[in-house]
């Protein structure tokens, strides 16, 4: 690989959404020169247009800069997560590792354990976006304010007022009660941690165990899930009123019975990637800023 004062360019951004994508811009507008690969397209200036470069090769991406950037998650069914690859050869996460060089960076999140071991075997750094705690919190405020805007999307009535549970109270569960409870809904946090039973009950929010789920579930219009265990199987599920909507923003669709909530013709909404679908430019700066204290 060239030196770094040597190489084409000065940051390689491979595949992602809408984060790493408006990445682009505000690095160029910084002086960086960036070589995009299978990037999700997006405007921008003519200044920054001038450092902005694209290749349909990974190898030549990989070849191309000291710096590498990926989405979250950078890795999805072992292959390189990219939001707009329709009709694109998957790329594997073997074809990327093959192609990486000695003193490298490479910045992404969720990154395989795996994955970052080779890294680490072959002198390569490896840094990931969601091990960064200021990172995860940023990410969290796009993930609750996109959840909201989702059940406002599916639904034909106002928060203000509606009884709305919130399934989990952790960064997201948090951030989610919170935003709610400002838009008055009537929020009830529900767990089985009884220690986050005691914070969110501080805090002035009705809650629940999740053991009384099923027998409450019934009276609520809003259920926000934030759970990555099927905590709405089938038995709650057959308790929603038909009025309800349920906002699943867990991982992997691990929240719900999804072939239940089908059968019940339940109006169930799994939604992944929402700070990247809503807040891309907001989450752009956060990891530019991330990416930059780091080279």
């Amino acid at each position: 690989m060239p030196s770094k004062n040597m190489a084409k360019y000065d940051i390689a951004i491979l595949g992602g959404d809408k984060r790493t994508a408006c990445m682009s811009p505000i690095l160029a507008e910084k002086g960086y020169r960036i070589n995009c690969f299978r990037t999700v397209d997006i405007p921008y200036s003519q200044t920054a247009e001038s450092k902005i470069f694209f290749t349909d090769s990974l190898r030549e991406a990989l070849d191309s800069a000291p710096v590498i950037v990926g989405g979250i998650p950078f890795i999805k069914s072992d292959c390189l997560y990219c939001e707009q690859a329709v009709g694109c050869t998957a790329v594997h996460v073997s074809d990327i590792q093959r192609n990486l060089h000695k003193q490298q960076k490479i910045f992404a999140g969720v990154i395989p354990e795996s994955f970052r071991r080779i890294c680490e075997e072959r002198e390569i750094g490896c840094y990931d976006f969601m091990l960064d705690e200021p990172m995860t919190l940023y990410n969290a405020v796009a993930t609750a304010e996109g959840a909201i805007l989702e059940a406002l999307l599916h639904k034909n009535t106002n928060l203000h007022g509606s009884a709305s549970f919130v399934l989990g109270y952790g960064r997201c569960g948090r951030l989610l009660a919170d935003r709610l409870k400002g838009l008055h809904a009537c929020v009830t946090v529900c767990s089985n941690d009884v220690n986050e039973l005691a914070l969110a009950c501080s805090l002035g929010f009705e809650t629940l165990h999740l053991s009384k789920l099923q027998q409450k579930i019934g009276c609520c219009e809003y259920i926000f899930n934030t759970i990555p265990a099927c905590v709405l199987n089938s038995k709650c599920l057959e308790k929603l009123s038909c009025n309800a909507i349920v906002i699943d923003i867990a991982s992997n669709m691990a929240g719900a019975d999804y072939e239940a909530a089908r059968q019940l013709n339940v109006n169930i909404h799994f939604c992944p990637g929402l700070p990247g679908k809503y807040a891309g430019e907001s989450c752009a700066k956060y990891l530019t800023d991330y990416v930059i204290n780091r080279i």
